[in-house]
């Protein structure tokens, strides 16, 4: 495990829920522009261990996935208020996991059939081994990060207009999340930790491992436009990694959700065919590693998305090209 990360607030993995609603007693009060360290598990909620196989994600009970942290009461917060959320240090675990689930993922109905991956993880390393010749730059983020709606009980697993599952790789540490204030007090809860994803996540699982997080978080009452989570994010090394070249694929379809199937599928046949990858293979890399992009809207009936592979994932130059 990683070195504990410390603060005055703490929330213990112990301290979780599977639900987003008002009515949760909060585990922590805390002012505004505290910051709150959280432990965390990872989004199978334990199903998922690193011994774990095959049978292990065949039995998953989804409804025990995406455990949040929290809720944390910050002082001062009132409907209509907007919470920042300041991302100071994420530390993963020293594993992780990716998986295809059947019926979970973009391309579902290709992939029927299990799969796990246990990775091994270096909490103060800057990449993970794919396989030989692949390895996958870490950026720590929280796939979950949100604040209790204003009326009912929402499930953990959709992303909502008040945060939740939004799965944002780009919001690591040194990034605001701010998010809009529905219930007194905000009741803040994170969980679902990364060590790596791509955008999508489009096998359905990135590479998730348990979590120390520190974050502090700010009542704001500037920021009224906020209606749904925004986030701020300077350049970065996640953001610069395409410096060193990719491959795209386009998919072109009059349904959006088809035309990312279709960037998807055509960069899993450029893995396969180029990178001596299996099918399953390409299908998780992608999910741990993929950009993707709107690529036009406008010229209907038809939408493009473009999906890409960084190069520089494959340490054997020879490699970087097509």
């Amino acid at each position: 495990m990683a070195p504990r990360i410390s603060s005055n607030f703490h929330v213990h993995s112990g301290q979780r829920h599977l639900k987003w609603s008002k009515a949760i007693t909060p585990v922590l009060t805390v002012d505004s522009q505290d910051v709150v360290t959280f432990d965390t598990i990872d989004g199978s909620n334990g199903q998922i261990t690193p011994t774990s196989t095959i049978e292990d994600v065949l039995h998953f009970k989804a409804e025990l996935a995406d455990p949040l942290f929290g809720p944390v009461y910050v002082r001062g917060a009132e409907p209509g208020d907007t919470l920042e959320v300041e991302v100071l240090e994420l530390k993963t675990s020293d594993w992780g996991w990716t998986a295809i689930m059947p019926g979970f993922g973009v391309l579902t109905n290709e992939f029927p059939e299990a799969h796990l991956k246990i990775w091994e993880l270096d909490p103060r390393g800057s990449c993970a081994t794919f396989k030989d010749g692949i390895r996958i730059p870490t950026h720590p983020f929280l796939g979950v990060m949100g604040v209790a709606p204003a009326e009912g009980e929402c499930p953990t697993i959709p992303p909502l207009d008040t945060g939740g599952n939004i799965d944002t790789r780009h919001i690591i540490a040194g990034t605001k999340l701010f998010l809009p204030v529905r219930a007194p007090g905000a009741l803040f809860s994170c969980g679902d930790g990364h060590a790596a994803q791509g955008d999508g996540e489009v096998c359905g699982t990135a590479i998730e491992t348990p979590m120390q997080v520190k974050l502090r978080l700010t009542v704001r009452k500037d920021m009224g436009w906020v209606t749904s989570p925004n986030y701020t994010a300077p350049s970065s090394t996640l953001t610069l990694a395409e410096d060193k070249g990719y491959y795209a694929v386009l998919g072109v379809d009059p349904d959006l959700l088809e035309a990312t199937r279709k960037a998807v599928r055509g960069i899993i046949e450029y893995l396969v065919q180029t990178k001596d990858l299996t099918r399953v293979e390409a299908y998780m890399l992608a999910s741990v590693s993929i950009s993707l992009r709107i690529s036009e809207v406008v010229n209907v009936p038809n939408y493009a998305v473009s999906a890409s592979v960084p190069l520089h994932i494959f340490t054997d130059t020879s490699s970087h090209t097509a």
